[in-house]
């Protein structure tokens, strides 16, 4: 009789739940939520206004997915929840919240309700980054050997200059907690009733080392006295690994989804990082582009090096036997739809519900019509800060070249193209520092949807690109974790490796370079290296004193 996984991906603004049958990898059902609280970056749900920079979410949100989307993947199917023997899930990160000991969140506590620490500081929050160029500061005054393997900065992102804001700017709320906890693990504490920490967004995003752990007391005492011992009073939790079972649904959960007790609970991954066994990556030299509202680049390497930018190297953190490796960029699809929602004319859109095409859709059609560099535009893709390789939120975006013939689709195509150059720094920087990269694989909704932006990013990388046969990456690879957890005498798999023959998936579509494009690309490239550096490595921090004239003209 067949058996069933489940993934769920818990995305920026949706959380989506995919039922796969774990011998033939084929998906029977899916289902999503949208965020009832969606991100909130401007006011909390009482109303009070939150500053520039910040971005937060409720925790209850992703009680609802699992509440609404479980339920609805199974009811789709047809599948008992009798045959269901694994799930998993994914998670943005760092995406950290403040909970008491029984995991109870402290903006679910009356008294917090109106404290923005005690809400989810999602991973795009950057309302710490003074925090995070302390911390970077101090770490290498001290000669914090760990910094290396991070590129030689930590991001705002990250789980410790968030807890040092929350204790900076809300001492209460921080002694309050009894933990902070990422949502991933959080999500599978609700499933399972026991706290774990998996092994990816610790050594990812709060710089723990397989072989020495975390940051020493010492350092974190020199960041502030109070955190000398933030380790062993707020994280106070083994590290588990990737591939290994956190433990069954509870009582509690199987109530919540309708799954049964007892079902076996992967441990919890990051949304791009699970997302490598569903497109059949289990050897190095192939990177992997997860492309949605940001962009994450993960990398397989046989060998530890230290890559400048780069988001982290951590030892098992995609596969066992493995060093991944993840850069990223912090603004794509957010970019796109930055675009359409505030630039866009009101006749492009009547022009595209005129030909029943959505507007982005339309926009490609008429972008696709130019040649390379015919707009004379090009664009830094720093609309949400730059991640990798300069690390610094503090970035903003540009265009430049416009004139007033500049129609709207010509920007957007030279948005397309500056995200695409963006992601060619990251790999020749890859490159450049011993660790290769042969091949480039594209994930997400982006990859699936827009065959144009395929072969701009093939045409600028001069690599072929090789296409994810899903439309839920994410949620496959979860699903695929989910089988491992199980095991194979329940049906599943023993190793993440044998899953992945099985349960991942490839398009036929392979993207290859053209090669004038390639040559006339190589050109702008050239141009946006140049502005690249002039703007992001202090030639010229007018991005920088603008933010701060916003910043405090907003007070």
């Amino acid at each position: 009789m067949a058996k069933y996984t489940i993934g769920v991906d818990f995305g920026t603004l949706s959380g989506r739940a995919l039922l796969v049958n774990a011998q033939t990898g084929e998906e029977l059902a899916d289902a999503t939520l949208e965020y009832p609280h969606a991100v909130m970056d401007e006011a909390l749900p009482c109303g009070k206004k939150l500053a520039p920079d910040w971005a937060l979410e409720h925790p209850q949100d992703y009680l609802d997915v699992f509440a609404y989307t479980i339920p609805e993947v199974l009811k789709k199917s047809g599948v008992s929840a009798e045959d269901v023997i694994g799930v998993g899930i994914d998670f943005t990160a760092c995406t950290l919240l403040p909970v008491k000991a029984d995991g109870t969140p402290l903006c679910f506590l009356e008294q917090y309700k109106e404290n923005p620490h005690a809400y989810i500081k999602l991973w795009k929050h950057h309302a710490a980054q003074d925090k995070a160029n302390r911390l970077n500061e101090i770490a290498a005054e001290r000669g914090e050997d760990w910094l290396a393997r991070y590129g030689g900065k930590i991001s705002s992102e990250w789980m410790f200059p968030k807890i040092w804001q929350t204790l900076e700017e809300a001492p209460e709320v921080y002694e309050e907690a009894d933990f902070f906890i990422e949502a991933a693990d959080w999500v599978i504490w609700q499933l399972t009733g026991v706290q774990t920490r998996n092994s990816c967004t610790a050594g990812y995003k709060a710089m723990w080392h397989k072989q020495k752990g975390y940051p020493s007391k010492e350092f974190f005492k020199a960041l502030d006295p109070r955190l000398e011992n933030v380790v062993e009073d707020k994280l106070n939790c083994p590290i588990s690994s990737l591939g290994s079972k956190a433990g069954e649904i509870c009582e509690k959960a199987a109530a919540l989804t309708g799954l049964k007790t007892g079902t076996a609970v992967a441990v919890a991954n990051v949304d791009a990082h699970v997302t490598v066994p569903a497109v059949k990556i289990t050897e190095p030299g192939k990177i992997l582009a997860i492309m949605g509202t940001s962009t994450c680049h993960i990398l397989l390497g046989t060998e530890e090096h230290t890559v400048p930018g780069m988001c982290g190297v951590v030892e098992d953190g995609v596969y066992p036997g493995f060093f991944g490796y993840e850069a990223g960029q912090s603004c794509v699809g957010d970019h796109f739809a930055w675009f359409v929602e505030n630039c866009c004319p009101p006749e492009y859109y009547k022009a595209a519900e005129a030909e029943g095409l959505n507007i982005h859709q339309y926009l490609t059609k008429k972008a696709e019509q130019y040649k390379v560099g015919e707009s004379g535009l090009l664009a830094l893709d720093w609309w949400n800060g730059n991640r990798s390789v300069l690390v610094d939120v503090d970035l903003t975006g540009m265009m430049l070249g416009m004139t007033l013939q500049t129609k709207p689709e010509e920007i957007y195509r030279a948005l397309i193209e500056a995200t695409a150059y963006g992601t060619r720094k990251i790999i020749e920087t890859f490159t450049a520092n011993g660790v290769p990269v042969n091949e480039f694989y594209a994930s997400g909704g982006i990859s699936q949807k827009n065959p144009m932006a395929m072969q701009i990013y093939a045409d600028i990388l001069k690599l072929p690109i090789r296409i994810g046969g899903t439309t839920q990456g994410p949620a496959l690879g979860s699903a695929i974790f989910g089988a491992v957890a199980a095991g194979k005498d329940a049906g599943g798999y023993d190793t993440v490796f044998d899953a992945a023959k099985v349960m991942g998936k490839l398009r036929d579509t392979v993207y290859t370079p053209i090669p004038e494009n390639a040559a006339v690309y190589d050109k702008l490239y050239a141009e946006y290296s140049t502005l690249h550096d002039y703007f992001g490595r202090g030639d010229n921090d007018v991005m920088k004193r603008l933010k701060e004239i916003k910043k405090q003209q907003s007070n």
